[in-house]
This record gives C-alpha cells, sequence and structure tokens, in this order.
C-alpha cells in the first residue's frame, strides 16, 4: 500500500511540474505577462461537461459548499497537485532504520 501511494506521490509532482512548466511557457509567450491556469481552467481543457456538471451538483444539491468548492477551482492547477504529491511524499516516504 506504501509503495502505491509513493507512485501516487511522485505522479501528483510530476504533474505538478508540467503545469507549472505550462504556465512558465505561456509566461513567456505573453511577453513576460504571468500567465497561472487555475484549477478549474485545466479540469475544463480536459473535459468541459463535467466540470459544467460538477458545478450544477454543488450548486443545486450542495450551496452550503458552492462557495468553497468555487475558491478551490480558482488555486492554481500546479499547486493543488504539487502539495498534494508533496505531503503523500513525506507520509509514505522510506523510512530509514532498522527494517
Amino acid at each position: 500500500m506504501a509503495v502505491l501511494l509513493r507512485l501516487i506521490s511522485l505522479v501528483l509532482i510530476v504533474i505538478a511540474l508540467m503545469l507549472l512548466g505550462a504556465d512558465a511557457v505561456t509566461s513567456l509567450e505573453k511577453g513576460g505577462e504571468v500567465t497561472v491556469r487555475s484549477l478549474g481552467m485545466v479540469w475544463a481543457a480536459i473535459h468541459q461537461a463535467s466540470l459544467d456538471g460538477a458545478k450544477a451538483w454543488v450548486q443545486n444539491h450542495a450551496a452550503f459548499a458552492a462557495h468553497f468548492v468555487y475558491s478551490f477551482l480558482a488555486l492554481p492547477g500546479w499547486s493543488v497537485t504539487g502539495v498534494a504529491g508533496v505531503l503523500l511524499a513525506f507520509i509514505f516516504g522510506r523510512k530509514l532504520g532498522p527494517e
């Protein structure tokens, strides 16, 4: 189980680095204007209909959490995946000492 979670943490960190690199390249293409893709923008680029469905579900069935969900979707995509990956790597990393 720990090996699987270490692999998932590695995948999340790689995705975060790819998103950060894409933001850096886009910023360079726009002449130095800083461009950061939010998690919602990344999700919309992958599948817009599922993002719209999730937003509609939250609005209709969990209106108390709508503000939290919209705020979460506004976070930079690389920060969400990167922080989750690093936390998993620290928690499930290799343990030093006798085995």
